[in-house]
C-alpha cells in the first residue's frame, strides 16, 4: 500500500475511533448507579497517567521520525559528495580510462536516484539495486585495474578510497531506508490513544450534555499528529519530502557529460 493512503486511512481510522471511544466513555458515566461525583472518585490519578503516556509516546514517535528523516537527508548529501570527489579524482585515471569510467558514473548516479524514484514498489526497488551494485563492481575493478599501471600510484591513493566510501555510503542510505517506526510502538500510540478516548468521554460524563466541539477537536488534533508522524517516516511520499536534498544528486548527474 503507498505509504501516503495508509497515513490517511490510519489517521481518518483513529479519528473515527478516538470519537467512538469519547460516545462510549460518555454513555458509560452517564449510565452509572452511583452520583455523578461518586463516579469520579479516585480515577484522578489513572487519567493523568495514561494522558502522559500518551503525551509520552506522540513525542517519542514525533521526535524520531524527526530524526531519522534528518539522518536521511544528511546521509543524502554526504552520497552527493561521495560520489562528487570520487568523479572529479577520475582525473587521475590515464585519458584512456576516463570516458567509460565517467560513464559509468552518470549511470551509476541514474542507478542510485531509481532506487528512491521506484518507492513503494519493493520489487523495481531492488532490481535498481542490484544494478547499482553491478555498477559499482564494475567501478571498482575498473579502478583498481587502471591505477596498477600508475607508476605515481595517486590513482590508489585518491581514487580509490573515495569509491570505496562511495559504495560505503549507498549501504547506509540502503538500511536507513528500511528503518521506521517500529509497528509495536505504532500499535501501542493507537491503542493508548483510543483508552484516552475512553477515559476523557467518561469524565465529560459529569456534564448533561456532550460538548461536541471538544470532542471533535480532540479526536481531530491526535490524529492530525499521527499522520504527520507517519508522514515523517516516509518523506518522500505526502506533505513531508525530501525532494530539495535529492536534487543535490540530479544536480551532479546533470554535471557529468
Amino acid at each position: 500500500m503507498n505509504p501516503t493512503l495508509f497515513a490517511i486511512l490510519a489517521s481518518v481510522g483513529l479519528f473515527v475511533g478516538i470519537l467512538a471511544c469519547l460516545e462510549v466513555g460518555f454513555r458509560i458515566g452517564r449510565s452509572s448507579e452511583r452520583s455523578t461525583e461518586a463516579a469520579h472518585e479516585g480515577i484522578g490519578v489513572i487519567e493523568a497517567a495514561v494522558f502522559a503516556l500518551l503525551g509520552l509516546l506522540l513525542g517519542f514517535s514525533f521526535s524520531g521520525g524527526t530524526s531519522r528523516m534528518d539522518t536521511k537527508r544528511q546521509l543524502i548529501v554526504q552520497e552527493a559528495n561521495a560520489i562528487g570527489t570520487a568523479y572529479l579524482r577520475l582525473d587521475q585515471l590515464p585519458a584512456a580510462e576516463q570516458p567509460e569510467m565517467r560513464r559509468l558514473f552518470r549511470q551509476y548516479l541514474d542507478a542510485r536516484l531509481g532506487v528512491y524514484e521506484k518507492l513503494p514498489d519493493l520489487k523495481a526497488v531492488d532490481q535498481e539495486l542490484a544494478q547499482a551494485a553491478e555498477l559499482q563492481q564494475e567501478i571498482w575493478s575498473r579502478a583498481v585495474t587502471a591505477s596498477r599501471g600508475d607508476p605515481t600510484q595517486n590513482s590508489a591513493r585518491l581514487l580509490l578510497p573515495a569509491i570505496n566510501e562511495m559504495i560505503d555510503i549507498s549501504t547506509t542510505r540502503t538500511i536507513a531506508m528500511h528503518t521506521q517506526l517500529p509497528p509495536l510502538i505504532f500499535i501501542l500510540l493507537t491503542v493508548v490513544a483510543l483508552v484516552s478516548g475512553l477515559l476523557a468521554g467518561y469524565a465529560m460524563a459529569k456534564r448533561r450534555r456532550r460538548s461536541w466541539l471538544h470532542l471533535l477537536l480532540y479526536a481531530g488534533v491526535i490524529a492530525v499528529t499521527v499522520y504527520a508522524v507517519l508522514d515523517l517516516e516516509y518523506p518522500r511520499f505526502g506533505l513531508i519530502r525530501l525532494d530539495a536534498a535529492d536534487q543535490a544528486l540530479r544536480q551532479l548527474r546533470d554535471s557529468i557529460r
